[in-house]
């Protein structure tokens, strides 16, 4: 719990009144490797913070393949935010691609707690601005711009830790090339 304090803490301090009133809607579970936290046309009801594990969030191409858009490992917030937002189903899967533990809270409740509380709302807009407008306008503009050595490069970079834990046709995805071309890509480096 205190990782999931920690990380809370980052974006706003949140003093001991809003831990209590957080606390009582948190809940833990474990999701095995292999397993759908969320599977795609779900409606989302939950925000979980990832204590120890790997997820992956994908959809489904026309031609059946999965598509990663991006993983969530220890010490992130994972939701089909979009969806969750909406109400509606959601265009994403995600899935556990090694045996994860998660801390989670319902979102609707989760709500109410930020026009109780000033400093779980500042948490809410400092995520959602750094996450939801910073870095996706970033990660779009590369994703146009870049080229996949390029976005391998800033993969490896920024997440080094995610690099042997994921296999190939996992990071290839993510890159939105073949394994073949990825294993070029890294014969090349």
């Amino acid at each position: 719990m205190v990782a999931f304090w920690e990380f809370m803490d980052r974006y706003s301090l949140i003093s001991e009144e809003s831990k209590k009133a957080w606390s009582a809607l948190l809940k833990t579970s474990k999701i095995a490797k292999g397993t759908h936290f969320l599977e795609q046309g779900a409606v989302p009801k939950d925000i979980s913070f990832v204590v120890k594990g790997l997820l992956s969030y994908y959809y489904l191409n026309e031609k059946g393949e999965k598509i990663i858009k991006r993983f969530f490992s220890e010490n992130s917030l994972v939701a089909s935010t979009s969806a969750l937002l909406k109400q509606e189903s959601g265009f994403f899967s995600i899935e556990a691609l090694e045996d994860t533990e998660v801390i989670s809270y319902a979102f609707s409740d989760f709500r109410k707690l930020t026009t109780k509380y000033n400093d779980v709302a500042n948490f809410y807009i400092s995520y959602l601005e750094r996450h939801w407008v910073i870095e996706k306008e970033f990660a779009e503009i590369t994703l146009k711009s870049d080229t996949a050595k390029q976005r391998y490069l800033e993969l490896e970079k920024h997440y080094p830790e995610l690099m042997s834990r994921l296999k190939l046709h996992q990071i290839a995805s993510y890159l939105a090339v073949t394994p073949t071309q990825l294993s070029r890509i890294r014969a090349e480096l």
